[in-house]
């Protein structure tokens, strides 16, 4: 008979995919099975997210997680040991209850998301199925599925030293009839990108999710050039593969406008709805991530007015993983997508109320990485269990992306009954 009784938690400092100390927690349980998570972490962050306990002062630059850890350690550990793993829920309230604020910042977000994510690991385990299934069944989910790849072709904004304005140039494959097909197709398109890249002498580099970090004179560059580069790959723009942006707008938005750095232009929130319109216009766009700043709420309101019939108008610094700020926003109309991230909030349990939240509106579910990332795969389980409409990541580089794409993968090869979301096909 299955013991998933909690006998010990502990954490430990790693390292995350751009060279920064992270929690790392894990899960033993009474029979001796465990589970470990690691928390990602993001560059660019919504003010009411759930906030990284960070050590402060001159060690590591002042990001070392030693705080965390020692949360974890002296104040987690005992409060959850001879809890049941198995119940998400219990585990997830006792952790919020523990930490006692808004954007947890007695424990840290950072730790809060690698106990959770480790209880559902090892419990799991235990049980003896994928994680993904015992999230399933934890949550009482019906409609698990497999999501569709919305995957990075150029970075830009705080992602690439702010070289484009726009954070994410990203494609998803609405034609695809897997995942596996859309993976192959986006590498057939990063690889074409690279070379129209190449040959106009534009690579800087490679940004923090992988993707290509471009020198371009304006941000409408960016989306000919990806439109390009799904045609030099022999795919139909539009038909095959549409385009997403993660505009990230909060990251330019001061004083009530929006400056484009890279074009030196400042805009108004209208002005700034109407540029968007006009690429939505002449580019084959089907989304649109942050395209007005978190507290431009007339603004979310009058693009997804606009344009909320025809693409998904999508919340994340915006709603920050919160099922109260995904309700305020559904019943104001001011999106209708909402971009999950477990370290948002801190929980599991509180990525499927903001889940639930969207749904009860009719919205589309983005499940997200964060650019710091690692080599931990709950993100591709939360995706698949918690049946998202899309998957995001970053692009087809790096193996702390790579590894959330091949875990999909595998799960989609091993459980041929799981549905491939194909909301987007024409």
């Amino acid at each position: 008979m299955a013991d998933t009784t909690i006998a010990s938690i502990k954490a430990r400092q790693v390292w995350d995919s751009r060279g920064r100390p992270t929690v790392e927690a894990e899960v033993t349980l009474a029979s001796g099975r465990s589970g470990r998570s690691i928390a990602p972490a993001g560059a660019s962050r919504g003010k009411r997210e759930a906030i990284d306990l960070r050590d402060g002062g001159t060690r590591l630059g002042g990001l070392g997680v030693n705080k965390a850890i020692d949360a974890v350690n002296r104040l987690v550990g005992p409060a959850l040991t001879g809890m049941d793993a198995a119940d998400q829920r219990a585990i997830d309230t006792a952790l919020i209850a523990l930490d006692g604020t808004a954007q947890k910042s007695t424990l840290g977000g950072n730790a809060c998301v690698a106990v959770s994510g480790a209880v559902a690991w090892a419990a799991s385990a235990e049980l003896n199925m994928p994680l993904w299934q015992h999230l399933q069944q934890s949550f009482n989910v019906s409609a698990a599925g497999i999501p569709a790849p919305m995957i990075q072709i150029f970075g830009g904004g705080a992602h690439a030293g702010n070289r484009v304005d726009v954070q994410d140039f990203l494609v998803i494959c609405n034609g695809a009839t897997s995942f596996a097909e859309a993976a192959e197709w986006t590498a057939e398109i990063y690889i074409a990108a690279h070379a129209i890249m190449k040959k106009r002498g534009q690579i800087a580099g490679v940004c923090d999710e992988g993707g290509l970090w471009p020198d371009f004179d304006n941000n409408e560059v960016a989306l000919g050039l990806t439109t390009q580069a799904i045609s030099d790959a022999g795919l139909r723009p539009g038909t095959d593969v549409s385009l997403a942006l993660d505009v990230a707008a909060s990251e330019f938005w001061r004083d009530g406008r929006y400056h484009l750095a890279l074009e030196n232009r400042s805009l108004s929130t209208g002005e700034f709805i109407a540029e968007l319109e006009r690429w939505s216009n002449d580019y084959p766009i089907v989304s649109l991530e942050d395209p007005l700043g978190e507290d431009d709420t007339e603004g979310f309101v009058a693009i997804t007015e606009l344009l909320g019939d025809r693409m998904q108008i999508i919340g994340d610094d915006y709603l920050t993983t919160s099922a109260a700020q995904v309700e305020k926003a559904g019943h104001d109309k001011a999106c209708n997508s909402v971009l999950l991230k477990s370290n948002q909030c801190g929980t599991i349990s509180e990525v499927f109320d903001a889940s639930q939240a969207a749904r009860s509106f009719g919205w589309n579910t983005v499940m997200s990485g964060r650019s710091g990332e690692t080599e931990d795969v709950t993100l591709s389980h939360l995706a698949v269990g918690f049946g998202a409409d899309q998957i995001k990541v970053g692009s087809m580089t790096r193996s702390e992306r790579t590894c959330k794409w091949n875990e999909v993968i595998r799960i989609e090869e091993r459980n041929r009954s799981l549905d491939y979301w194909t909301f987007l096909t024409p």
